[in-house]
C-alpha cells in the first residue's frame, strides 16, 4: 500500500513544478512586470483617496489581477477600469500606462484631468479593442496616433462642452484622418468634440471608412447640414444620435432604409421642414427624440399592433392642429411617451390607458380637451403631466388608486373641476402634487398621512372652507402653495413650528384670517423659509419669527392691515431679495440703514402712508415703488447714485416738489421712470430724453413742469409709454421724437404747446405699427391733419376679429423671466368725460386732438383706423363735411366732433355704428334731417344742438321744411316741401313789387307818397326841416327841368 501513496506524492511534485515553470514563462510573456507598472501609475496618478473605490487598494499584498478594475488573461493585465476614480492629473506620454501594452480594454471615464492633452503615446496599446476616454476632463487637439490602434471595436472620446471652457477638438487631423484605419469599429462616440465639418465632409467621413459601424454617437459637435445620402453605406447602423448641433436642415427620408434602426436623437438641431411619417413606421424602432425643433413639422402615423416603439418625445417640436391617434394604443412597449409643447389638439385618446408600461408621459403645453384618461393599468408609471391644456371634468377617485409608484403629478392650468379626490393625497411614493389654476371645488378633509410628499400646489381654484389640521402631518413637505382660493377661518402661523422642512409657504388672496402670537413662539424651532407670501389675509402685525429667518429670499406681506413702522431687523435679513409691504397702512420708515442688505433687489412700499423725506434706497435694487404714498420732500439731488442697477423707479402720487435731479440720468439700466401726480416744477432735464435708449416708460403727468420738451430723444429710442399730460410745457414738438419707433401711448394734452399738427407720428408708426393712444387735446396746434400719416398707424387698423382672441393690458415686463411689470394709465377723453384707464387694454386705440386750433377737413383716411375705440376732433376749426368712412369704425364707442365748422349733412353710414354709445355733433353747421339707425335716435338732443339746419328725431318729430343755409347743394332731395314757408316767401315778394312798382310807374301815386311821408318825417323830427329844406327845394327844380 505505500508504494502506491509515494507514486502519487512524486506526481503531484512533479505537475506542481510544471505549474509552476508554466506560469513562470506565461508571465515572462508579459511585457514588463505588470503589477510593478499598475503600482507605479497608482503612485503617478493623482487622486483622492477619501473618494476612491479601486486605485486606493492597490498594494503589494495581494494578487494584481484580483485588485479591484483590473482584469488579466494568461497573467497579462487585459482589462483596466478607472473610471469615476476622481483622478484629476498625472497622465502623460511617460506614464506607466504605456507599458501595459496587452490592454484590450481601457476605461478612464469620468474622471478630471484639467483639459490635459490626450497622450499621444495611446499608439503603444495596439491590442486596444474598447477605448473610453468619456467625460474624463481632456482638452485640445485629439492626437493623430489614436489612428494606429487599428483592431478598436469602440471608441469613445466624448467630452463636456461649456462655452468660455477648453473643448477637444478634431480639426488637425480632421475626422476623415482619424477614422481612416478603423475598419473594425462598431461603436463612435465622439459627443461634445469640436469637428465643425459641413454635411457632406462628416457623413462621407464616416460611410467611408467604418463599414461596419452600429452606433453612430455625435451629439454637441457643431455638425452643419445637410445629411450626406452616403451614410445609407452603414446598413449595419442601429443607433444614430446627432443632437445639439446646428444642422439647419431637413430630415432624410432615406433614414427609413435603415434596416435595424432601433435609435434615433436630433435633438435641438434646427430641423426644419416636414418630417417623413415612414420613420416613425420603421419597424425595428424603439427610440426616436425630435425634441427642441420648432421649426419641425409633423404628425403621428397610425400605429401598427405590437409595435416596438419604448420611447417617443417630440417636446417643442411643432404638431400644430394634429391629433393623437388612437393607434398609439397599440405600442404596448412604449415606457416614456413625452409630447409637451407640441400643439396636438383634440382629445386624449381612451386608447391610451391600454399602455401598461407606460413609466413616464408628459402631454403638457397642448390644445387637448375633454376628459383626463384613466391610467390605473400602467401601474409603473412615476410621471404624468397634463399641464397647460383645456382639459376639463373631473377627476375621479378610481383613476388614481393603483398607481403606487407615481411619484410627480401635474394637472396646473386647465378647466378641471369638481372636488379633489382623498385618494391622491394617499399615493405612498408621491412627492409632487401640482393641480394649480383649474376651478377645483368644495373643502379639502382630512389627508391621509404621507410622509414622502414635498410639494403641494393647489393655487387659483375655487376651493374653500378651512385649511386641514392634517396638512400639518406632511412631514417633508417644502413647498405649500393654497393661494387664490376661498379658504376661510383662522390660520395660526406658529403652527409652521410643525413643518420642519417647509421652505415655501403661499396662503395669500384667500378669505383667512391669519394670526401670529408671540408668546407662543421658540422662534428656533421654526423652519427655515425661504418664500412666505401672505398677502391679502388680515394680518396686523410683523411676525418677529422672521427676524430669524437668514434664508428668507422672498417675502410678501402686502394688503393686509398693519399699522405703524417698519421693523428696523427687516433690512438686515441677509438673504432678502424680494420685499412687498405695500397696501397696508405702513406709517413710518425708520432709518438711517447703515446694515441695509445689499441682496435685496425688488421694493416695494407703494399704497402706504409713509412720509417725510424719501428713504435712503438699496443701491443694488432693480425694482423699487414709493408710489401713493405721503413723501413730501424733494427729490435728493445724489439719487441717481442710489440706482445704478435700477430697472424699475416710482415716487409718482406723492407730495415730492422742487426740480427733477439730472442725477437720474446716471441709471443705466433704467427702464421704467414715473414721477407723475407730484408737484414737481422747472423744465425736464435734457439728459433725460437721451436715456431713452433704454428707458421704454417716462411718465411725468400731472406736475408743474414747464420750458420745452428736450429735443434729444436719441436714435434707437426704445419709449413705449411718452406721458407728459396736464403739465405747463411749452414750445413746439420735439422733432428727435420721430426716433420712438416703438411708441404706444403718446399723451401730451393739457400742456401749451404751439405746433403744426406733427408729421413725425407717421416715422414713428412707419418703424413699430404699435402707437394705440394718440392724446395731443388741449394745447395750440394749428394746421390741417394730414391724412396720408393716419394709414400709417396700422395698430389702429388692425381688426380685432381677426387677431388672436386674448385679452391684454396696455403693460411692460420689467425684468425678463419675472412677473414684474409696469401698468399703463392713461386718462382719456372719451363718452364726454374723463376717465383714467388703470388697465388699458391693448384693444383700446383713441384719438384725442381736442381743443386746438386744427383746420381743413377730417380726413377720409381716418375711416381706415378701424379698430378705433374713440375719436375726439371736438373743439377745433375743422370745416367740410364728416366723412362717410367713419361709418369703417365698426368698434368705435365714442364719437366727439363737437365745436367745429363742420357742415353737410350727417352721413348715413354712422347709423350703421352699433357700438357707438357716445355721440356729439353740436356746435357745428350741419344740416339735412338726422339718419335713422339703430343707435343714432337713441341719443338726446344735446348730442345735435346748435346746428340751425338739423331736424328730425331726436330734436323735433321730422317734418320736413327748408334750410336756412344758402348752401343749396347740401340740401338732400329726398326731403318734403315745406309749403308754408314757401307761401309766406311768395307773398312777401308779391307785395314788395307791388309797391315799389306803383311809385316808379304812378306819378301821381308818386308825389303822393313823397309829400306824405316827408310831412310825416317832419313831426316826429322837427330838426329836418332846417337840414333837408334846401335839399327838397333843389329836388323840385331839378323836377321841373327834367319835364
Amino acid at each position: 500500500m505505500k508504494t502506491p501513496l509515494l507514486s502519487w506524492l512524486f506526481l503531484l511534485r512533479i505537475c506542481y513544478v510544471s505549474l509552476t515553470f508554466h506560469t513562470f514563462v506565461v508571465s515572462s510573456q508579459c511585457p514588463g512586470d505588470q503589477q510593478s507598472l499598475l503600482l507605479q501609475l497608482k503612485n503617478s496618478l493623482t487622486f483622492d483617496p477619501a473618494t476612491s473605490q479601486k486605485l486606493v487598494n492597490w498594494n503589494n499584498a495581494s494578487d494584481y489581477c484580483s485588485w479591484e478594475g483590473v482584469s488579466c488573461k494568461e497573467g497579462c493585465v487585459s482589462n483596466l477600469d478607472l473610471s469615476s476614480e476622481a483622478i484629476t492629473g498625472g497622465l502623460d506620454n511617460s506614464s506607466s500606462l504605456f507599458g501595459l501594452k496587452s490592454i484590450e480594454n481601457l476605461n478612464l471615464a469620468y474622471n478630471n484631468f484639467n483639459y490635459a492633452q490626450i497622450p499621444s503615446e495611446f499608439k503603444q496599446l495596439t491590442r486596444l479593442s474598447n477605448l473610453n476616454l468619456s467625460y474624463a476632463g481632456f482638452a485640445g487637439q485629439v492626437p493623430i496616433e489614436i489612428s494606429h490602434l487599428t483592431k478598436l471595436v469602440t471608441l469613445d472620446l466624448s467630452n463636456f462642452y461649456f462655452p468660455g471652457t477648453p473643448s477637444l477638438n478634431l480639426e488637425n487631423p480632421k475626422l476623415n484622418v482619424l477614422l481612416a484605419n478603423f475598419s473594425e469599429l462598431v461603436e463612435l462616440y465622439l459627443d461634445g468634440v469640436n469637428i465643425s465639418a459641413q454635411g457632406t465632409e462628416w457623413c462621407q467621413a464616416i460611410s467611408s471608412s467604418l463599414p461596419k459601424l452600429r452606433v453612430l454617437s455625435l451629439s454637441t459637435c457643431n455638425l452643419l447640414g445637410p445629411i450626406d445620402s452616403s451614410l445609407l453605406k452603414l446598413q449595419s447602423l442601429s443607433v444614430i444620435h446627432i443632437e445639439n448641433n446646428n444642422l439647419y436642415t431637413h430630415v432624410p427620408e432615406f433614414f427609413s432604409n435603415f434596416p435595424n434602426l432601433t435609435s434615433l436623437r436630433m435633438v435641438n438641431s434646427g430641423l426644419h421642414g416636414a418630417f417623413p411619417k415612414k420613420i416613425f413606421e420603421v419597424p425595428t424602432l424603439q427610440t426616436i427624440d425630435l425634441s427642441d425643433n420648432p421649426q419641425l413639422r409633423g404628425s403621428l402615423p397610425e400605429f401598427p399592433k405590437n409595435g416596438s416603439l419604448r420611447s417617443l418625445v417630440l417636446n417643442g417640436a411643432n404638431f400644430s392642429g394634429q391629433l393623437l391617434p388612437n393607434s398609439i394604443g397599440n405600442l404596448r412597449f412604449l415606457s416614456k411617451i413625452d409630447i409637451a409643447t407640441c400643439d396636438f389638439t383634440g382629445s386624449i385618446p381612451r386608447s391610451t390607458e391600454e399602455l401598461t408600461q407606460l413609466v413616464y408621459l408628459d402631454f403638457a403645453n397642448n390644445k387637448f380637451n375633454g376628459s383626463v384618461p384613466s391610467f390605473s393599468m400602467a401601474k409603473n408609471l412615476t410621471l404624468i403631466n397634463l399641464s397647460y391644456n383645456r382639459l376639463t371634468g373631473q377627476i375621479n377617485s378610481s383613476h388614481w388608486e393603483n398607481l403606487t409608484n407615481l411619484v410627480s403629478l401635474h394637472l396646473r392650468h386647465n378647466l378641471l373641476n369638481g372636488p379633489i379626490p382623498p385618494s391622491v393625497f394617499s399615493l405612498p411614493m408621491l412627492q409632487k402634487l401640482q393641480l394649480s389654476d383649474n376651478q377645483f371645488s368644495g373643502h379639502l378633509h382630512g389627508f391621509a398621512n404621507n410622509s414622502v410628499l414635498d410639494t403641494l400646489d393647489l393655487s387659483s381654484n375655487k376651493l374653500e372652507g378651512p385649511i386641514p389640521v392634517s396638512i400639518f402631518t406632511f412631514s417633508e413637505l417644502k413647498i405649500l402653495s393654497l393661494s387664490s382660493n376661498n379658504f376661510s377661518g383662522a390660520f395660526l402661523l406658529n403652527s409652521l413650528q410643525q413643518l420642519r422642512n417647509l421652505s415655501s409657504l403661499d396662503l395669500s388672496y384667500n378669505s383667512l384670517l391669519i394670526n401670529y402670537d408671540s408668546s407662543r413662539s421658540s422662534f428656533s424651532s421654526y423652519p427655515r423659509i425661504t418664500t412666505l407670501k401672505l398677502a391679502s389675509g388680515k394680518l396686523g402685525v410683523f411676525p418677529d419669527f422672521l427676524r430669524y429667518q437668514s434664508q428668507l429670499r422672498y417675502l410678501d406681506l402686502s394688503l393686509n392691515q398693519i399699522h405703524g413702522e417698519i421693523p428696523n431687523w427687516i433690512w438686515r435679513l441677509s438673504s432678502l431679495s424680494q420685499l412687498n409691504l405695500s397696501c397696508n397702512f405702513l406709517v413710518t420708515l425708520p432709518g438711517p440703514f447703515p446694515n441695509l442688505t445689499s441682496t435685496l433687489s425688488v421694493l416695494d412700499l407703494h399704497s402706504n402712508q409713509l412720509q417725510g423725506q424719501i428713504p435712503m434706497l438699496p443701491r443694488l435694487a432693480t425694482y423699487l415703488d414709493y408710489s401713493r404714498n405721503n413723501f413730501s420732500s424733494s427729490i435728493p439731488a445724489d439719487i441717481g447714485d442710489f440706482l445704478m442697477c435700477t430697472m424699475f423707479f416710482s415716487l409718482s402720487s406723492n407730495k415730492l416738489n422742487g426740480s427733477i435731479p439730472e442725477s437720474m440720468c446716471k441709471e443705466p439700466y433704467l427702464q421704467v421712470l414715473d414721477l407723475s401726480n407730484n408737484s414737481l416744477s422747472g423744465p425736464i432735464p435734457q439728459c433725460l430724453t437721451n436715456i431713452s435708449g433704454t428707458l421704454s416708460v417716462l411718465n411725468l403727468r400731472r406736475n408743474r413742469l414747464n420750458g420745452s420738451v428736450p429735443d434729444g430723444f436719441p436714435r434707437h429710442c426704445s419709449l413705449r409709454t411718452l406721458d407728459l399730460n396736464e403739465n405747463q410745457i411749452e414750445g413746439r414738438f420735439p422733432k428727435s421724437l420721430g426716433n420712438c419707433g416703438m411708441l404706444e401711448v403718446l399723451n401730451i394734452g393739457k400742456n401749451q404747446i404751439r405746433d403744426a399738427y406733427p408729421c413725425l407720428l407717421k416715422q414713428i408708426s412707419s418703424l413699430r405699427v404699435l402707437l394705440q393712444i394718440v392724446d395731443m387735446a388741449r394745447n395750440n396746434f394749428t394746421g390741417e391733419i394730414p391724412g396720408s400719416f393716419l394709414k400709417t398707424w396700422q395698430a389702429m387698423m388692425a381688426d380685432k376679429d381677426d387677431a388672436v382672441s386674448k385679452i391684454n393690458h396696455l403693460q411692460f415686463q420689467v425684468i425678463k423671466f419675472s412677473q414684474v411689470y409696469y401698468q399703463d394709465s392713461v386718462t382719456v377723453t372719451t363718452k364726454g368725460r374723463e376717465m383714467e384707464l388703470v388697465k388699458t387694454l391693448t384693444v383700446f386705440t383713441s384719438i384725442d386732438i381736442s381743443c386746438n386750433s386744427f383746420n381743413g377737413s377730417i380726413p377720409e383716411e381716418v375711416g381706415k383706423l378701424i379698430s378705433l375705440y374713440a375719436l375726439n376732433l371736438s373743439s377745433n376749426a375743422l370745416t367740410g363735411a364728416i366723412p362717410s368712412s367713419l361709418g369703417n369704425l365698426r368698434h368705435l364707442e365714442s364719437l366727439d366732433l363737437s365745436d367745429n365748422k363742420l357742415s353737410g349733412t350727417i352721413p348715413s353710414e354712422l347709423s350703421k355704428l352699433n357700438f357707438l354709445s357716445f355721440l356729439d355733433l353740436s356746435s357745428n353747421q350741419l344740416v339735412g334731417k338726422i339718419p335713422t339707425g339703430t343707435q343714432i335716435q337713441s341719443f338726446s338732443a344735446d348730442s345735435f344742438a346748435g346746428n340751425k339746419g338739423l331736424y328730425g328725431p331726436p330734436l323735433d318729430d321730422g317734418s320736413a321744411r327748408l334750410s336756412p343755409t344758402l348752401e343749396g347743394k347740401h340740401s338732400n332731395s329726398a326731403h318734403g316741401i315745406d309749403w308754408d314757408l314757401i307761401g309766406a316767401e311768395v307773398g312777401f315778394i308779391v307785395g314788395f313789387g307791388v309797391a315799389v312798382g306803383s311809385l316808379g310807374l304812378c306819378k301821381r301815386w308818386s308825389k303822393w307818397y313823397y309829400k306824405t311821408m316827408y310831412k310825416i318825417l317832419v313831426k316826429i323830427f322837427p330838426q329836418l326841416e332846417d337840414r333837408i329844406g334846401l335839399h327838397r327845394r333843389h329836388v323840385h327844380i331839378n323836377q321841373r327841368f327834367g319835364r
